[in-house]
């Protein structure tokens, strides 16, 4: 019987070559190897078999293997929105070769703590191992290991009484980029319990901010997408609530 969470995932756009899906927050894109949960990989064997072992597999740390079927890139676990899905191993190197060269452009909504001062701005800070906490990636000084190159620019919709509504364009694929490009400028996400521990409960809230909002492609089929995922209940919420107290 498949988890309830898997009645939450809607098909955005299918072609023979790409699969789009709205990833429901609470839904891991597919497993560590550590625990035994749901995921959107096994939503994925069991809708698309054929797809199984199209991607890269990963290894883990007990050396069971992990299957990625057809994915390209991740969402976090408490982010919800758009995610791509190459069906065809083909499809999955075009795809892979688009996010390396940055042809990929990807549009995320989020509301941080506090009123950020300037409309636009660009963060050009790379991106290490934080030295406190092995869960967590830096930007900031200190930082562990090889630190990568991360980009990303953002545009404020609205501001509230202590809170700001950010539309946000990562222009490198960082783990957990966002959330720690907006901590490292001071305005970490709302309800960010792993970088924002001591944040305050607003908005209405129960997982971190972050929603993955729209992705603009070109298929191998040359055809031009905007593939865009609804706000969420509990963003469409937040945005009330802002203008509430603004």
């Amino acid at each position: 019987m498949a988890p309830d969470i898997f009645d939450r995932i809607t098909i955005l756009y299918e072609d023979k070559d790409l699969l789009a899906v709205n990833k429901p927050s609470g839904l891991i894109v597919h497993s560590d190897g550590r625990t035994k949960e749901p995921s959107l990989s096994d939503w994925l064997i069991q809708k698309y078999p054929d797809i199984k072992k199209v991607g890269e597999p990963w290894r883990a740390t007990d050396g069971s293997i992990i299957w990625r079927p057809g994915i390209i890139h991740r969402l976090d676990r408490e982010t919800s929105g758009a995610l791509l899905i190459a069906k065809t191993p083909e499809a999955f190197e075009f795809f892979k070769k688009q996010f390396q060269e940055r042809r990929i452009k990807k549009t995320y909504r989020t509301f941080v703590y506090g009123v950020v001062k300037n409309d636009t701005g660009f963060i050009d800070k790379p991106i290490g191992r934080s030295k406190s906490d092995f869960r967590k990636w830096s930007a900031e000084y200190g930082a562990r290991g090889d630190r990568r190159e991360a980009a990303t620019t953002y545009k404020v919709l609205e501001r509230g009484k202590g809170v700001t509504y950010v539309e946000v364009y990562p222009e490198t694929g960082r783990t957990h980029q966002i959330r720690v490009h907006m901590k490292a400028i001071g305005h970490p996400v709302v309800h960010d319990t792993l970088y924002a521990p001591k944040g305050l409960k607003i908005l209405g809230f129960s997982r971190t901010a972050l929603h993955s909002f729209s992705i603009d492609a070109v298929t191998p089929a040359q055809k031009v997408l905007h593939i865009e995922a609804p706000l969420p209940s509990d963003f469409l919420t937040a945005e009330k609530m802002l203008r509430d107290i603004a």
